[in-house]
């Protein structure tokens, strides 16, 4: 029942943000593990949440996991970007809640055939979603080096991004990368001594950087909120775990925004574009784990929650 010692970030956090009612409709658009997913079911009577993931895996788990709790709860396979078209076929306009938990869920990494881990020997692949085409071998083995040299530079945020693509180019005219450990090795050719002496892992980056190629996580981050915000009702609460920069910018972005209303320039003495305020921050600012959650589960160490509320 290994399943069920998994720790959800920032639970109580999620909980209390969300302000559940018991009969109000919420969605967990990233199941996973289903951790907040069922702390989150067993505060409703007579609501219903919709859950999504769009790794299937995570859905066939999901029965066992919410034991009876089931009834009160809709699986959906599909992307959490999709929002609009997944309510709109379950005739559901707008709803009281929800959460976004932007990190790959701990299966995914901790299963060494979906090749996420760069401690681990298994192909490239690194789809949340195996029902799509791209894996993270075609990115690595087809994509150009200038390609590669934006992405790992972009979205892995990695000093290194040139020296890496070039190794990795060079690498594939001679025989194709096929494993993550095969990969890991190029890295590690193409990086100088000190690099390789930093705490952090030397392929981390990189990997990071594939698997949001692979999975275009930040544009359904981006279309998520939008998309989120519209379909609360007044009072409903958007809750956003982001666990690194690139995704918490843009959730801190898209609250703001929402939260502005009027975009008319500074020196305009009165609002001509007549745009309202969507949502409240509730806070202004990230909350953060406390550092006995991160003592407890170092993967929160990164996290950031961000939680807004429909005007």
């Amino acid at each position: 029942m290994a399943e069920f010692s998994h720790q959800p970030v920032l639970l109580q956090e999620c909980i209390s943000g969300l302000n559940i009612r018991p009969e109000g409709i919420y969605v967990d658009g990233t199941l996973g593990r289903a951790g907040h997913a069922r702390e989150i079911a067993a505060r409703l009577d007579g609501g219903r949440l919709i859950a999504i993931d769009r790794d299937q895996a995570a859905l066939d788990a999901a029965p066992a996991r919410f034991g009876a709790l089931l009834d009160r709860v809709t699986l959906v396979h599909g992307n959490f970007s999709h929002l609009p078209s997944i309510l709109d076929t379950l005739g559901v306009g707008t709803v009281d809640g929800i959460l976004l938990d932007l990190g790959v869920s701990s299966p995914q990494l901790d299963d060494a055939s979906r090749g996420f881990s760069y401690m681990q020997d298994a192909p490239l692949d690194m789809r949340m979603d195996r029902s799509q085409s791209l894996t993270a071998a075609e990115v690595v083995n087809v994509w150009t080096e200038e390609e590669l040299r934006e992405i790992i530079g972009r979205w892995g945020e990695e000093r290194y991004a040139g020296r890496i693509a070039a190794a990795i180019c060079r690498r594939r005219q001679a025989q194709e990368i096929r494993t993550t450990l095969e990969l890991v090795e190029v890295i590690r050719s193409a990086m100088p001594a000190q690099a390789l002496r930093e705490k952090q892992h030397p392929a981390k980056r990189t990997f990071q950087a594939l698997r949001i190629a692979v999975n275009d996580e930040l544009t359904a981050v981006a279309q998520a909120m939008d998309a989120a915000i519209d379909r609360l009702s007044p009072g409903g609460r958007l809750c956003v775990i982001s666990f690194h920069s690139l995704e918490d910018r843009i959730v801190k972005t898209a609250m703001a925004q929402a939260a502005r209303g009027c975009t008319c320039p500074p020196e305009f003495p009165v609002c001509t574009c007549g745009k309202k305020p969507k949502v409240l921050l509730k806070p202004r600012k990230p909350i953060l784990p406390s550092p006995a959650e991160v003592g407890e589960n170092p993967r929160a160490r990164s996290a950031k929650l961000r939680i807004c509320q429909r005007c």
